[in-house]
């Protein structure tokens, strides 16, 4: 029976690997290290800003670990949604840094460099065509939203992997991928069960996450003819048909469809059994194949610019009602600040009180322990960096003395709060928003993807 291991280091490079979970993987002889390098969890920024979360140095490390262990077994490396974005200058940080380890451990081989960012005027061709089309919940988009965007991403599947692997490279650097297509790829190329290959990979993308311990970081999975086998790497570290079973669930909507570039995986009929104490075996897995093949565009685009002030209170009049305060403070600007002749169209401001409401909006439930402090975050975001520094100014004052009762400020009693900085508004710069939540049709996979080729001697 044909069949492929695959061992997932990591929920997110960069985020830290066990390494004894990750030696035991390797002692099993997988065919291939898949990691995932990316997500949109932390919002548009890194996108727009062509940026990792994490930090250079934790990227070396987890890379390091991907590369040496690859290199030992003779085996290749995937990697999918480098440096968090998969934006195209991102791909290339992974691959200096691979060619660091390169140096550094005197190793050779053959990299590829796969990118998937998209030239807008590629994309209002296909706009004309009427091949981009809106997903659900999407943000309304014209062609317009396209020159809009810093930076758009076509999100690849299983093919660039499985093309580069092709033509001979041993590390698979890949710009945006969808988060299952890095670790299907090489089952899906070796004839194993194509409905195992991706739910397997849906499985096991985040690492331990689909174990009773996802601390263990690693995990391995193994795809055959009939089904997967995920496996922790980690002694007293267990898979149930729960853990593997909820894992549909992650991110997903809709536990039994999970849509991927080439099909939609159809899990109604899985089967999920408990194969020894800590492995969980899959049969059952439909996978139905797409009419059109179509790759996700994410686009991040300049949403305005920013000014924050943090202020802490401790005044008990504020803290009796701070929804009050907030009322009080943002209706007398809302008239201050039109007096001052600023068009309320050109900026917006927002206050959280972190402390009281400002991770759970709403009415505070009876009974809820009060408070002795609360911080209140004030953000402003305006059309132009100069106007949200000066929004910001205008609001200073007020932020440092504004009382519970607006009455008490005709009297001259005003309280005084706390600003932990100085000076007290921080200019953010840009703030960022996605703009393309969309999928576009394509004839071919690789149509929209490039490749280059590093050959390390």
């Amino acid at each position: 029976m044909k069949s492929c291991k695959i061992l997932m280091p990591s929920g997110g490079l960069g985020a830290g690997i066990n390494m004894e979970a990750f030696e035991n993987g390797l002692a099993m002889k997988p065919d291939v290290i898949a990691a995932d390098a990316g997500s949109t969890d932390s919002g548009p920024a890194y996108l727009a800003k062509g940026m990792s979360k994490n930090s250079r140095a934790t990227l070396k490390y987890d890379l390091k670990a991907c590369v040496v262990g690859a290199k030992r077994l003779g085996i290749p490396l995937f990697i999918g949604s480098c440096g968090t974005c998969g934006s195209d200058n991102m791909v290339d940080e992974f691959a200096d840094i691979v060619q660091e380890i390169f140096g550094e451990e005197g190793l050779t081989g053959k990299i590829a460099k796969v990118y998937s960012e998209q030239n807008p005027e590629v994309l209002k061709a296909k706009w004309d065509d009427g091949k981009i089309h809106a997903l659900e919940g999407a943000p309304a988009a014209t062609r317009d939203t396209l020159d809009e965007c810093v930076r758009i991403v076509a999100v690849m599947g299983v093919e660039p992997f499985m093309k580069a692997y092709e033509e001979g490279a041993d590390i698979v650097l890949c710009g945006r991928t969808t988060d299952t297509a890095i670790m299907a790829a090489m089952p899906i190329k070796m004839g194993c069960n194509v409905a195992a290959a991706w739910h397997g990979a849906k499985t096991v993308e985040c690492g331990a996450q689909c174990t009773d311990n996802p601390t263990s970081k690693c995990v391995f999975l193994t795809v055959d003819e009939e089904g997967f086998l995920v496996t922790p790497l980690m002694p007293n570290v267990h898979c149930t048909p729960y853990t593997v079973a909820a894992h549909l669930l992650y991110e997903n909507s809709d536990p039994y469809r999970l849509m991927e570039p080439s099909g939609t995986i159809v899990t109604n009929d899985a089967v999920y059994t408990q194969f020894d104490e800590q492995s969980v075996y899959v049969t059952g897995t439909k996978f139905a194949h797409a009419k059109q093949y179509t790759m996700k565009l994410e686009g991040a685009a300049i949403a305005g610019y920013q000014n924050i002030s943090i202020v802490g209170i401790t005044d008990p009049k504020v803290m009796a009602d701070p929804d009050k305060w907030i009322k009080n403070i943002s209706g007398y600007m809302n008239n201050y600040m039109g007096k001052l002749g600023i068009c309320k169209d050109d900026y917006s401001y927002e206050f959280k009180a972190y402390g009281y409401n400002a991770v759970i909006p709403g009415p505070v439930p009876a009974g809820t322990p009060a408070p002795r402090e609360i911080g209140i975050l004030f953000t402003v975001t305006a059309k132009t960096q100069e106007l949200a520094n000066q929004v910001a100014k205008i609001f200073n004052p007020y932020l440092l003395h504004f009382p519970a009762d607006i009455n008490e400020q005709k009297k001259g009693q005003l309280p005084t709060f706390a600003f932990p900085f100085s000076p007290v508004d921080c200019p953010r710069g840009a703030t960022y928003e996605f703009k393309l939540y969309h999928v576009v049709d394509v004839d071919d996979p690789l149509e929209l993807i490039r490749f280059e080729y590093i050959n390390i001697r």
